[in-house]
């Protein structure tokens, strides 16, 4: 069974809209993010300690590479209420002035790629980034959980970010050790790590070493 904290994901979900940039050694509850170590668009803060006691409370692990990721088993994009799926959602939230057609179609809107700050104005160049790939879920100690709980994790919007689709497939199914966002990658290891310790998954000696040098630099 899953267990996480719904409030600390929503807050880490805020670092795909951040606000202005900063660095900041403690503060009371999860992560909002620090400054950039690359510079780049404004970014939230961070509270640096809370992140790393989160990474602290994930058990260390090899990955599970005998736990085969089969995108089918992780079914995504299902439609909630008000008829649009878990994409369009994404899109609607993420962006400014959304507008949508028949059937929650994303016609037009306003968006900044948290990953590399470019601003898109036409939503099909767009993609839906897992902030934790669904083929790094699959590694990081999940073989156990039942369809519903992939369904749940792959769907669940507080996992999801849009972003430019060069920079999404530029990033892969590879994790901090192997790739990392041009721009604030302070945020971008601080929701990565909400949601591993949220969704009790695990991480490795690489992945686990290369979150710990980026908060170094927060």
């Amino acid at each position: 069974m899953i267990t996480r904290s719904l409030a600390v994901l929503t807050m880490a979900a805020a670092l795909a809209t951040a606000g202005p940039a900063g660095c900041q050694g403690s503060r009371t509850g999860p992560a909002p993010v620090a400054a950039d170590v690359g510079g780049g668009p404004a970014a939230a803060r961070v509270d640096v300690d809370a992140v790393r006691r989160e990474l602290a409370g994930l058990r260390v692990a090899a990955e599970d590479t005998g736990n085969h990721y089969r995108r089918a088993d992780w079914p995504h994009w299902d439609t909630g209420a008000g008829g649009c799926d878990a994409r369009e959602n994404a899109l609607r939230t993420q962006g400014r002035a959304v507008t949508t057609g028949p059937g929650c179609r994303i016609t037009g809107g306003t968006w900044v790629s948290p990953y590399d700050g470019v601003t898109v104005t036409a939503p099909g160049e767009l993609d839906i980034d897992h902030v934790v790939p669904l083929a790094e879920a699959a590694r990081s100690g999940t073989r156990g959980w039942s369809a519903a709980e992939r369904e749940r994790y792959a769907n669940d919007p507080v996992v999801l970010v849009a972003v430019t689709a060069k920079s999404n497939r530029s990033k892969g199914d590879q994790d901090p050790a192997r790739w990392l966002p041009a721009l604030d990658r302070c945020g971008y290891v601080a929701r990565w790590t909400a949601v591993k310790h949220a969704y009790r998954m695990t991480v490795d000696t690489r992945e686990r070493a290369a979150i710990t040098n980026v908060l170094n630099r927060c």
